[in-house]
């Protein structure tokens, strides 16, 4: 059956020796696109437990951070990276409820009103998304689809459960996320995706006069354009800023 060939291959991507977490969660979520009935995209994230009473939560959307995550397309990753800054969406809601989270067609949602219209824009229109614990962590493994209605929500999430438990359980046996000074890197890597990308935001919204969301809109194009993530364009239009003296160039950047 595909579900156990494909949980084989998330486990072996999982194990394997001398790659990077981030190419590993890249690798299983390209996997899972290629393999699940009706899924176009798929998305692996593993979230760092800040935990209540901790002096950073205040600088994160609730109880968790982004430690490291893998799409297997920009668009998706583009469509998780505004989830992430603005809180709201299927998989922030999975991680914050540490529940399944189906949508049928975004279309129809009243969950997340600042989520649909990029969720469209980046062909995410129904999904599955489903929460797993990892030690200290979460993972959560989501399948998606440009087509409303794609899935089966009772058939699909117990299998959903499935790769999120064998790619929870790979990534712990690999001991990729319990070593002490990794742990800190991602913390600080994750706490800093939503200061950047506000702060290319900034630098944007100064030198055309626009508003929040039209320079999201650009980081957005760029990445695309490009096929970075967000949080890439933002950090290199950033060291640019810097480079310049605050004098950047968002117009040449984005080849307009």
């Amino acid at each position: 059956m595909w579900i156990e060939r494909l949980a084989r291959d998330i486990g072996a991507v999982g194990q394997a020796q001398g790659g990077s977490p981030e190419r590993a969660l890249d690798q299983m979520s390209v996997a899972a696109a290629r393999a699940v009935p009706g899924c176009s995209a798929a998305l692996v994230v593993v979230w760092h437990d800040v935990g209540r009473g901790d002096e950073r939560s205040e600088e994160v959307a609730g109880r968790h951070v982004v430690a490291d995550y893998g799409a297997s397309h920009s668009d998706l990753a583009t469509a998780f990276e505004h989830q992430y800054t603005t809180d709201q969406g299927p998989t922030v809601e999975a991680v914050r409820e540490m529940r399944p989270v189906s949508v049928g067609d975004v279309l129809r949602e009243d969950r997340w009103p600042g989520y649909t219209s990029m969720a469209v824009q980046c062909g995410d229109r129904s999904s599955v998304t489903y929460p797993c614990a990892l030690g200290g962590e979460v993972v959560t493994f989501g399948v998606h689809s440009g087509r409303g209605d794609a899935f089966d929500a009772e058939t699909i999430t117990p299998l959903v459960a499935l790769l999120a438990e064998h790619a929870a359980m790979a990534l712990h046996s690999a001991g990729r996320y319990t070593d002490v000074a990794r742990e800190a890197a991602h913390m600080r890597r994750a706490m800093s995706v939503r200061a950047v990308i506000d702060q290319a935001k900034g630098i944007i919204m100064h030198a055309r006069g626009c508003d929040a969301a039209e320079a999201f809109d650009e980081l957005r194009r760029v990445a695309q354009r490009n096929r970075m993530k967000v949080a890439d364009v933002a950090r290199s239009l950033v060291a640019e800023n810097d480079a310049t003296g605050g004098r950047p160039a968002p117009r040449a950047r984005s080849g307009r």
